[in-house]
């Protein structure tokens, strides 16, 4: 069996397991309260915007309370409204008058987590919750991390990726609302979108899903030619359509550089 430096725990928050693997060689007297704070920010992120928790900011907002003014919660909704015009109003945290930032919340959360581990020392590592990932540096010294995007239907590995630096986030696991209509969206088996921002990612991941097949194409063109967000659209009958940048890490040289 082949020992990596570092450090991993996983732990179950919201009822989703979580993983945190550190490949830094890091002493382990800096790595313990490095996860200890890793976990610590996750579960504060799932207490505050939960939109399920009637004590959460976000459920007292929901239901008129005074709620605590903490910056965190003004970026977030802030956010949410910018990629709201962004996509056109296929990203919306505001439903039928009830606000959930669900589809933009956990990418959020581990890109900030992402960063803070970077910051201290620990600048490799791979951060995962569900269908939202997160790499930064090397698996192993010299080596890209090796990341296989699965298919949430069938959890079975739809397409692997080679990275340094890369959030990846996949919709269609969890039911999509098409925020124009209020139901659920099934008209594509899962997206994927990758790029630098893991949040960002994760909100464009939902919004394309909630396009449907015809617009989401078209959005994840439109998104690839402006910027360096990727997106991988996996029909319900399997078929696959991907933008051209998508290939530059998932292609024959990136298997070989991996």
């Amino acid at each position: 069996m082949t020992s990596f430096p570092g450090t991993a725990r996983v732990e179950v928050i919201s009822g989703m397991p979580v993983s945190v693997d550190i490949r830094t060689a890091l002493p382990a007297r800096e790595l313990r309260p490095l996860l200890d704070d890793a976990f610590s920010w996750l579960k504060w992120v799932a207490d505050t915007f939960s939109p399920a928790k009637e004590d959460s900011q976000i459920g007292r907002l929901n239901r008129g309370q005074t709620i605590r003014q903490i910056p965190e919660l003004i970026e977030v909704l802030h956010r949410c409204d910018e990629l709201s015009e962004a996509t056109g109003g296929w990203f919306e945290a505001r439903i039928n008058g009830v606000i959930d930032p669900s589809g933009y919340i956990k990418g959020w959360a581990l890109e900030r987590l992402s960063r803070a581990l970077s910051q201290a020392g620990a600048g490799d590592h791979r951060i995962t919750a569900g269908n939202d990932i997160r790499v930064r540096g090397s698996a192993t010294p010299g080596k890209r991390w090796r990341i296989g995007i699965k298919d949430p239907r069938r959890d079975v590995v739809r397409k692997v990726v080679f990275a340094n630096d890369l959030g990846i986030a996949t919709s269609g696991g969890a039911p999509v609302v098409n925020p124009r209509t209020g139901e659920v969206q099934d008209g594509l088996g899962f997206v994927t979108v990758i790029g630098p921002d893991l949040g960002l990612a994760d909100a464009y991941a939902t919004a394309i899903f909630a396009m449907g097949p015809l617009l989401a194409r078209r959005f994840a063109a439109d998104l690839a030619a402006s910027g360096p967000y990727q997106t991988m659209i996996v029909a319900r009958d399997g078929q696959e359509a991907s933008t051209p940048g998508f290939a530059e890490y998932s292609g024959a040289e990136a298997r070989l550089a991996g």
